[in-house]
Protein backbone atom coordinates (compact mmCIF):
# COMPACT_ATOMS: atom_id res chain seq x y z
CA UNK A 1 0.00 0.00 0.00
CA UNK A 2 1.37 3.44 -0.95
CA UNK A 3 1.41 4.98 2.53
CA UNK A 4 2.65 8.39 1.32
CA UNK A 5 -0.22 8.67 -1.17
CA UNK A 6 -2.68 7.56 1.52
CA UNK A 7 -1.23 10.13 3.92
CA UNK A 8 -1.58 12.95 1.39
CA UNK A 9 -5.14 11.96 0.47
CA UNK A 10 -6.21 11.62 4.10
CA UNK A 11 -5.01 15.10 4.99
CA UNK A 12 -6.69 16.66 1.95
CA UNK A 13 -10.02 14.91 2.43
CA UNK A 14 -10.08 15.47 6.18
CA UNK A 15 -9.49 19.21 5.72
CA UNK A 16 -12.24 19.30 3.10
CA UNK A 17 -14.61 17.63 5.59
CA UNK A 18 -13.56 20.17 8.23
CA UNK A 19 -12.73 17.40 10.69
CA UNK A 20 -9.89 17.19 13.19
CA UNK A 21 -7.75 14.08 13.65
CA UNK A 22 -9.51 13.23 16.95
CA UNK A 23 -12.91 13.54 15.25
CA UNK A 24 -11.94 11.17 12.42
CA UNK A 25 -10.38 8.72 14.87
CA UNK A 26 -13.56 8.67 16.96
CA UNK A 27 -15.82 8.25 13.92
CA UNK A 28 -13.64 5.40 12.64
CA UNK A 29 -13.42 3.68 16.02
CA UNK A 30 -9.63 4.03 16.19
CA UNK A 31 -7.38 5.41 18.85
CA UNK A 32 -6.03 8.86 18.16
CA UNK A 33 -2.48 7.51 18.20
CA UNK A 34 -3.33 4.82 15.64
CA UNK A 35 -5.02 7.27 13.31
CA UNK A 36 -2.17 9.78 13.55
CA UNK A 37 0.32 7.07 12.56
CA UNK A 38 -1.80 6.21 9.51
CA UNK A 39 -2.23 9.82 8.41
CA UNK A 40 1.45 10.60 8.90
CA UNK A 41 2.45 7.56 6.84
CA UNK A 42 4.21 5.85 9.73
CA UNK A 43 2.00 2.75 9.69
CA UNK A 44 -0.06 0.89 7.11
CA UNK A 45 -3.71 0.33 8.08
CA UNK A 46 -5.55 -2.98 8.00
CA UNK A 47 -8.34 -3.27 5.44
CA UNK A 48 -11.08 -2.97 8.10
CA UNK A 49 -9.44 0.17 9.51
CA UNK A 50 -9.23 1.65 6.01
CA UNK A 51 -12.92 0.90 5.44
CA UNK A 52 -13.81 2.57 8.74
CA UNK A 53 -11.75 5.67 7.88
CA UNK A 54 -13.35 5.90 4.42
CA UNK A 55 -16.80 5.73 6.01
CA UNK A 56 -15.87 8.37 8.58
CA UNK A 57 -14.79 10.69 5.76
CA UNK A 58 -17.84 9.89 3.57
CA UNK A 59 -15.62 8.62 0.75
CA UNK A 60 -14.44 5.32 -0.70
CA UNK A 61 -11.21 3.34 -0.48
CA UNK A 62 -10.00 4.10 -4.04
CA UNK A 63 -10.18 7.83 -3.30
CA UNK A 64 -7.97 7.25 -0.26
CA UNK A 65 -5.40 5.15 -2.11
CA UNK A 66 -5.18 6.30 -5.71
CA UNK A 67 -2.93 9.14 -6.89
CA UNK A 68 -4.69 12.29 -7.97
CA UNK A 69 -4.44 13.51 -11.55
CA UNK A 70 -2.69 16.85 -11.38
CA UNK A 71 -4.43 19.39 -13.59
CA UNK A 72 -2.24 22.21 -14.83
CA UNK A 73 -4.19 24.04 -17.56
CA UNK A 74 -7.22 24.77 -15.42
CA UNK A 75 -8.84 28.11 -14.66
CA UNK A 76 -9.91 28.09 -11.03
CA UNK A 77 -10.07 31.43 -9.29
CA UNK A 78 -11.35 30.98 -5.77
CA UNK A 79 -12.14 33.19 -2.82
CA UNK A 80 -9.65 33.11 0.04
CA UNK A 81 -12.58 31.98 2.20
CA UNK A 82 -12.75 28.72 0.23
CA UNK A 83 -10.84 26.04 2.10
CA UNK A 84 -11.64 23.20 -0.30
CA UNK A 85 -9.59 24.27 -3.32
CA UNK A 86 -7.19 21.33 -3.19
CA UNK A 87 -10.01 18.81 -2.75
CA UNK A 88 -12.05 20.36 -5.57
CA UNK A 89 -9.08 20.12 -7.93
CA UNK A 90 -8.55 16.50 -6.85
CA UNK A 91 -12.19 15.62 -7.53
CA UNK A 92 -12.13 17.37 -10.90
CA UNK A 93 -8.88 15.60 -11.79
CA UNK A 94 -10.44 12.22 -10.98
CA UNK A 95 -13.55 13.07 -13.01
CA UNK A 96 -11.44 14.17 -15.98
CA UNK A 97 -9.32 11.01 -15.79
CA UNK A 98 -12.44 8.82 -15.67
CA UNK A 99 -13.96 10.69 -18.59
CA UNK A 100 -10.91 10.05 -20.76
CA UNK A 101 -10.80 6.41 -19.71
CA UNK A 102 -14.43 5.93 -20.79
CA UNK A 103 -13.78 7.60 -24.14
CA UNK A 104 -10.76 5.35 -24.70
CA UNK A 105 -12.59 2.14 -23.71
CA UNK A 106 -15.53 2.95 -25.97
CA UNK A 107 -13.59 4.64 -28.79
CA UNK A 108 -16.09 7.47 -28.43
CA UNK A 109 -14.36 10.85 -28.55
CA UNK A 110 -15.86 14.32 -28.68
CA UNK A 111 -14.47 16.95 -31.00
CA UNK A 112 -14.61 20.54 -29.87
CA UNK A 113 -16.19 23.08 -32.19
CA UNK A 114 -14.72 26.01 -30.31
CA UNK A 115 -12.64 28.30 -32.51
CA UNK A 116 -8.94 28.65 -31.81
CA UNK A 117 -8.58 30.83 -28.72
CA UNK A 118 -7.08 34.24 -29.16
CA UNK A 119 -4.56 35.86 -26.88
CA UNK A 120 -6.10 37.80 -24.03
CA UNK A 121 -6.63 41.43 -24.90
CA UNK A 122 -8.83 44.26 -23.75
CA UNK A 123 -12.20 43.93 -25.39
CA UNK A 124 -15.03 46.41 -25.70
CA UNK A 125 -18.58 45.42 -24.79
CA UNK A 126 -19.48 45.35 -28.49
CA UNK A 127 -16.61 43.00 -29.37
CA UNK A 128 -17.57 40.61 -26.54
CA UNK A 129 -21.16 40.70 -27.77
CA UNK A 130 -20.01 39.92 -31.33
CA UNK A 131 -17.92 37.03 -30.05
CA UNK A 132 -20.84 35.60 -28.09
CA UNK A 133 -23.02 35.79 -31.18
CA UNK A 134 -20.33 34.13 -33.31
CA UNK A 135 -20.15 31.19 -30.86
CA UNK A 136 -23.94 30.87 -30.94
CA UNK A 137 -23.72 30.74 -34.73
CA UNK A 138 -20.91 28.14 -34.62
CA UNK A 139 -23.09 26.06 -32.28
CA UNK A 140 -26.03 26.31 -34.69
CA UNK A 141 -28.29 28.58 -32.59
CA UNK A 142 -30.24 31.40 -34.20
CA UNK A 143 -29.72 34.87 -32.82
CA UNK A 144 -33.32 35.08 -31.61
CA UNK A 145 -33.47 31.55 -30.16
CA UNK A 146 -33.44 30.99 -26.36
CA UNK A 147 -31.13 28.19 -25.21
CA UNK A 148 -33.34 25.44 -23.83
CA UNK A 149 -30.62 22.95 -22.80
CA UNK A 150 -27.20 24.52 -22.28
CA UNK A 151 -25.58 21.26 -21.14
CA UNK A 152 -26.79 19.37 -24.20
CA UNK A 153 -25.75 22.25 -26.43
CA UNK A 154 -22.15 22.49 -25.31
CA UNK A 155 -21.73 18.71 -25.03
CA UNK A 156 -22.97 18.41 -28.62
CA UNK A 157 -20.23 20.86 -29.56
CA UNK A 158 -17.43 18.89 -27.94
CA UNK A 159 -17.17 20.53 -24.52
CA UNK A 160 -17.36 18.26 -21.49
CA UNK A 161 -19.70 19.11 -18.62
CA UNK A 162 -19.04 18.02 -15.05
CA UNK A 163 -20.88 18.77 -11.82
CA UNK A 164 -19.82 18.86 -8.18
CA UNK A 165 -21.86 19.54 -5.07
CA UNK A 166 -19.66 21.74 -2.90
CA UNK A 167 -21.48 23.25 0.08
CA UNK A 168 -20.05 26.72 -0.39
CA UNK A 169 -21.28 29.96 -2.00
CA UNK A 170 -17.61 30.81 -2.65
CA UNK A 171 -17.26 28.39 -5.59
CA UNK A 172 -19.44 28.48 -8.71
CA UNK A 173 -17.34 26.58 -11.22
CA UNK A 174 -14.13 26.23 -13.20
CA UNK A 175 -12.96 25.25 -16.67
CA UNK A 176 -10.20 23.11 -18.18
CA UNK A 177 -8.28 24.02 -21.31
CA UNK A 178 -7.97 21.73 -24.33
CA UNK A 179 -4.26 21.56 -23.43
CA UNK A 180 -5.15 19.50 -20.36
CA UNK A 181 -7.89 17.18 -21.63
CA UNK A 182 -10.61 19.76 -22.08
CA UNK A 183 -12.29 21.86 -23.12
CA UNK A 184 -14.44 21.20 -20.10
CA UNK A 185 -16.63 23.12 -17.69
CA UNK A 186 -17.33 22.00 -14.12
CA UNK A 187 -20.24 23.59 -12.23
CA UNK A 188 -21.08 23.62 -8.54
CA UNK A 189 -24.64 22.26 -8.38
CA UNK A 190 -25.06 22.66 -4.62
CA UNK A 191 -28.80 22.93 -4.04
CA UNK A 192 -28.56 26.32 -2.33
CA UNK A 193 -27.11 27.88 -5.48
CA UNK A 194 -29.83 28.74 -7.98
CA UNK A 195 -30.14 26.73 -11.18
CA UNK A 196 -30.02 30.07 -13.00
CA UNK A 197 -26.55 30.47 -11.53
CA UNK A 198 -25.55 26.98 -12.73
CA UNK A 199 -26.60 27.97 -16.24
CA UNK A 200 -24.89 31.36 -16.05
CA UNK A 201 -21.69 29.75 -14.72
CA UNK A 202 -21.62 27.38 -17.69
CA UNK A 203 -21.85 30.29 -20.14
CA UNK A 204 -19.37 32.33 -18.04
CA UNK A 205 -16.73 29.57 -18.15
CA UNK A 206 -17.40 29.08 -21.87
CA UNK A 207 -16.49 32.75 -22.25
CA UNK A 208 -13.18 32.17 -20.48
CA UNK A 209 -12.43 29.17 -22.74
CA UNK A 210 -13.00 31.34 -25.80
CA UNK A 211 -11.30 34.55 -24.67
CA UNK A 212 -8.72 33.91 -21.96
CA UNK A 213 -6.44 31.04 -22.90
CA UNK A 214 -3.50 32.57 -21.03
CA UNK A 215 -5.46 32.35 -17.74
CA UNK A 216 -5.34 28.55 -17.66
CA UNK A 217 -2.79 27.90 -14.93
CA UNK A 218 -3.75 25.90 -11.83
CA UNK A 219 -1.26 27.85 -9.74
CA UNK A 220 -3.06 31.15 -10.31
CA UNK A 221 -5.68 31.90 -7.67
CA UNK A 222 -6.40 35.61 -8.00
CA UNK A 223 -9.07 36.99 -10.29
CA UNK A 224 -8.31 39.47 -13.02
CA UNK A 225 -11.31 41.78 -12.73
CA UNK A 226 -11.32 42.70 -16.42
CA UNK A 227 -11.48 39.05 -17.49
CA UNK A 228 -14.33 38.38 -15.08
CA UNK A 229 -16.19 41.35 -16.51
CA UNK A 230 -15.69 40.09 -20.04
CA UNK A 231 -16.84 36.56 -19.13
CA UNK A 232 -19.96 38.01 -17.50
CA UNK A 233 -20.68 40.05 -20.60
CA UNK A 234 -20.14 37.01 -22.80
CA UNK A 235 -22.51 34.90 -20.69
CA UNK A 236 -25.19 37.57 -20.73
CA UNK A 237 -25.16 37.96 -24.52
CA UNK A 238 -24.70 34.24 -25.20
CA UNK A 239 -27.78 33.39 -23.12
CA UNK A 240 -29.79 36.48 -23.99
CA UNK A 241 -28.87 38.15 -27.32
CA UNK A 242 -29.66 41.84 -27.54
CA UNK A 243 -32.28 41.70 -30.31
CA UNK A 244 -34.03 38.69 -28.77
CA UNK A 245 -34.07 40.34 -25.34
CA UNK A 246 -35.49 43.63 -26.64
CA UNK A 247 -38.15 41.77 -28.63
CA UNK A 248 -39.23 39.64 -25.67
CA UNK A 249 -39.12 42.62 -23.31
CA UNK A 250 -41.32 44.75 -25.56
CA UNK A 251 -43.96 42.10 -26.28
CA UNK A 252 -45.52 41.91 -22.75
CA UNK A 253 -45.73 45.72 -22.64
CA UNK A 254 -49.03 45.69 -20.77
CA UNK A 255 -47.94 43.44 -17.90
CA UNK A 256 -47.00 44.74 -14.46
CA UNK A 257 -43.25 45.34 -14.23
CA UNK A 258 -42.63 42.39 -11.86
CA UNK A 259 -44.57 39.94 -14.05
CA UNK A 260 -42.80 41.25 -17.12
CA UNK A 261 -39.36 40.61 -15.59
CA UNK A 262 -40.34 37.11 -14.44
CA UNK A 263 -41.77 36.23 -17.86
CA UNK A 264 -38.56 37.18 -19.68
CA UNK A 265 -36.45 35.50 -16.97
CA UNK A 266 -38.27 32.19 -17.43
CA UNK A 267 -37.92 32.37 -21.21
CA UNK A 268 -34.13 32.80 -21.17
CA UNK A 269 -33.55 30.80 -17.93
CA UNK A 270 -31.48 33.57 -16.37
CA UNK A 271 -31.63 35.32 -13.02
CA UNK A 272 -33.94 38.26 -12.50
CA UNK A 273 -30.76 40.18 -11.69
CA UNK A 274 -29.43 39.51 -15.19
CA UNK A 275 -32.65 40.99 -16.57
CA UNK A 276 -32.37 44.09 -14.39
CA UNK A 277 -28.71 44.61 -15.27
CA UNK A 278 -29.57 44.36 -18.96
CA UNK A 279 -32.47 46.81 -18.63
CA UNK A 280 -30.10 49.38 -17.17
CA UNK A 281 -27.47 48.64 -19.83
CA UNK A 282 -30.00 49.03 -22.64
CA UNK A 283 -31.29 52.24 -21.04
CA UNK A 284 -34.73 50.69 -20.67
CA UNK A 285 -34.62 51.56 -16.96
CA UNK A 286 -32.57 53.59 -14.52
CA UNK A 287 -31.06 52.70 -11.15
CA UNK A 288 -34.50 52.85 -9.50
CA UNK A 289 -35.34 49.56 -11.24
CA UNK A 290 -33.91 47.59 -8.30
CA UNK A 291 -36.06 49.31 -5.70
CA UNK A 292 -39.12 49.02 -7.97
CA UNK A 293 -38.64 45.29 -8.47
CA UNK A 294 -38.23 44.57 -4.76
CA UNK A 295 -41.15 46.80 -3.82
CA UNK A 296 -43.46 45.05 -6.29
CA UNK A 297 -42.20 41.62 -5.22
CA UNK A 298 -42.89 42.30 -1.54
CA UNK A 299 -46.32 43.75 -2.33
CA UNK A 300 -47.31 40.70 -4.41
CA UNK A 301 -45.79 37.91 -2.31
CA UNK A 302 -45.82 39.49 1.14
CA UNK A 303 -42.12 38.92 1.78
CA UNK A 304 -38.79 40.39 0.84
CA UNK A 305 -36.23 38.54 -1.25
CA UNK A 306 -33.70 36.98 1.09
CA UNK A 307 -30.04 37.91 1.47
CA UNK A 308 -30.31 40.97 -0.70
CA UNK A 309 -28.86 44.38 0.00
CA UNK A 310 -30.53 46.81 -2.31
CA UNK A 311 -28.07 49.24 -3.90
CA UNK A 312 -28.97 52.91 -3.75
CA UNK A 313 -27.75 53.22 -7.30
CA UNK A 314 -26.30 51.04 -10.00
CA UNK A 315 -23.73 52.08 -12.57
CA UNK A 316 -23.53 50.91 -16.17
CA UNK A 317 -20.53 48.79 -15.14
CA UNK A 318 -22.22 47.03 -12.22
CA UNK A 319 -22.98 43.86 -14.16
CA UNK A 320 -19.46 43.67 -15.45
CA UNK A 321 -17.93 43.57 -11.98
CA UNK A 322 -20.33 41.27 -10.15
CA UNK A 323 -21.55 37.71 -10.50
CA UNK A 324 -25.35 37.80 -10.52
CA UNK A 325 -27.56 35.45 -8.50
CA UNK A 326 -26.05 33.23 -5.84
CA UNK A 327 -28.45 31.54 -3.47
CA UNK A 328 -31.59 29.78 -4.63
CA UNK A 329 -33.53 31.55 -1.89
CA UNK A 330 -32.84 34.82 -3.71
CA UNK A 331 -34.36 33.68 -6.99
CA UNK A 332 -38.13 34.16 -7.42
CA UNK A 333 -39.89 31.45 -9.43
CA UNK A 334 -36.63 29.63 -9.89
CA UNK A 335 -35.76 27.26 -12.72
CA UNK A 336 -35.92 23.53 -11.92
CA UNK A 337 -32.73 21.49 -11.61
CA UNK A 338 -34.09 19.31 -14.42
CA UNK A 339 -33.32 22.20 -16.76
CA UNK A 340 -29.62 21.44 -16.23
CA UNK A 341 -29.02 17.84 -17.32
CA UNK A 342 -25.50 16.73 -18.23
CA UNK A 343 -25.95 13.54 -20.25
CA UNK A 344 -22.80 12.42 -22.04
CA UNK A 345 -20.70 11.28 -19.06
CA UNK A 346 -23.50 9.17 -17.54
CA UNK A 347 -24.29 7.79 -21.01
CA UNK A 348 -20.65 6.66 -21.42
CA UNK A 349 -20.72 5.04 -17.98
CA UNK A 350 -23.86 3.07 -18.86
CA UNK A 351 -22.42 2.00 -22.21
CA UNK A 352 -19.16 0.87 -20.55
CA UNK A 353 -21.14 -1.25 -18.07
CA UNK A 354 -23.34 -2.78 -20.75
CA UNK A 355 -20.31 -3.66 -22.88
CA UNK A 356 -18.55 -5.17 -19.80
CA UNK A 357 -15.66 -2.69 -19.89
CA UNK A 358 -16.25 -1.74 -16.24
CA UNK A 359 -18.05 -3.28 -13.27
CA UNK A 360 -21.05 -1.79 -11.48
CA UNK A 361 -18.82 -0.98 -8.51
CA UNK A 362 -16.42 0.93 -10.80
CA UNK A 363 -19.40 2.69 -12.37
CA UNK A 364 -20.58 3.71 -8.89
CA UNK A 365 -17.15 5.23 -8.19
CA UNK A 366 -17.27 7.16 -11.47
CA UNK A 367 -20.79 8.45 -10.88
CA UNK A 368 -20.13 9.18 -7.21
CA UNK A 369 -22.83 7.03 -5.64
CA UNK A 370 -23.02 3.88 -3.54
CA UNK A 371 -23.01 0.42 -5.11
CA UNK A 372 -26.61 -0.13 -4.00
CA UNK A 373 -27.67 3.15 -5.64
CA UNK A 374 -25.82 2.13 -8.80
CA UNK A 375 -27.63 -1.20 -8.83
CA UNK A 376 -30.96 0.57 -8.47
CA UNK A 377 -30.07 2.90 -11.33
CA UNK A 378 -28.98 0.00 -13.57
CA UNK A 379 -32.22 -1.82 -12.84
CA UNK A 380 -34.17 1.09 -14.36
CA UNK A 381 -32.19 1.20 -17.61
CA UNK A 382 -34.31 0.49 -20.67
CA UNK A 383 -33.34 0.42 -24.31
Amino acid sequence: MATLQLSSNLKRIRHHCKLTQPEVAEKAGLSLAAYRKIESGVSEPRVNSLQAIAKALSTNIPELLLPVQQLSAVRFRSSKKLRSREQILAQVGTWSSNYHLLEKLLHDYSKSKLPATSKSSRRSTSSVEELAMSIRSAFGIRGDEPIQDICGLIEKNGIKIGTLRIASPEFFGLSISARDGGPAVVVNTWERISVERWIFTTAHELGHLVMHDSDYDAEQKDEEARHEQEANQFASYFLMPRDAFLKEWDEPYGLAFLDRVLKVKRLFKVSYKTILYRLVEEKKADSDVWASFHFEFKRKYGRSLLHHVEPNAISQDAFRSNQPAVLAADEPEGVSKYEFPGDRYSRLVRKAVEESHISLSRAAEMIGCSLSEMRQRAATWVA
